[in-house]
């Protein structure tokens, strides 16, 4: 009958030499050239394509929801400034000048000067979709006649460079007057909507969507890509 030391003896030796043959499996030794094959990892620090600041310019059309029948489209422009505070989020700060008519009975040019928050829904795609809102000052022209506003909106961005994004947006605009056409009826106060495409330009911060640093040799699986180099004995 064998000893009990000898058991234990086996056993160790048998850790001795399993352990390690395992240890190297994980590193993939090329045997036949006696080589090391090492992955290396990267890291992806994802930044806003976007940039910090934007100056914006559109050009749509405006119609009136107000107390006349027959409303028509009417010229739009807008010129403005965004303040990324974050990926996600954005001050904006914008002089908008259109006309609001009717056909036949009214036509008046008009201005306001708008402040809103906007969302980016996915800042580091080159295509998003963003939503703001805000209040802003409603004015005929010369300042005749002056009234408070809410709006709100939406559209679709897509970057074309570095500097430049293509956007189409719509607002809606509730205007805390009903004299906004020169007639006061009805129950609700005037609103209108204004429709645009326009041209952001980005500059400041970062506009890189991911920069991938070299890291340190690793052999943790969930980490490893197609970058490989070798180790010479």
């Amino acid at each position: 009958m064998i000893a009990k030391p000898f058991y234990i003896l086996v056993i160790a030796l048998s850790c001795f030499i399993l352990f390690p043959s395992l240890a190297l499996t994980q590193e993939e030794i090329a045997s036949d050239n006696n080589e090391v094959k090492i992955k290396k990892t990267f890291k992806t620090e994802f930044y806003n394509l976007r940039g910090t600041n934007v100056f914006d310019v559109a050009l749509g059309t405006s119609v009136i929801n107000g107390d006349f029948v027959d409303p028509m489209f009417e010229i739009y422009t807008h010129f403005g400034y965004k303040r990324h505070v974050t990926p996600h989020f954005g001050i904006d700060v914008g002089y908008h000048k259109f006309n609001l008519a009717y056909i036949d009975s009214y036509n008046e040019g008009f201005m306001s000067f708008d402040v809103n928050l906007e969302l980016t829904v996915l800042p580091h795609n080159k295509f998003s979709p963003f939503v703001f809102a805000g209040a802003g000052l409603n004015a005929s022209n010369h300042f005749r006649e002056t009234a408070h506003k809410f709006q709100g909106g939406g559209g679709v961005e897509y970057i074309v460079s570095n500097q430049f994004g293509i956007k189409l947006y719509t607002d809606y605009n509730y205007v805390l007057s009903d004299e906004l056409d020169g007639l006061e009826a009805g129950d609700s106060d005037d609103t209108y909507f204004r429709l645009a495409i326009g041209i952001n330009y980005y500059f400041g911060g970062s506009k890189i969507k991911a920069k991938k640093l070299k890291g340190q040799a690793t052999v943790i699986d969930s980490n490893l890509l197609n970058d490989e180099y070798y180790i010479k004995k």
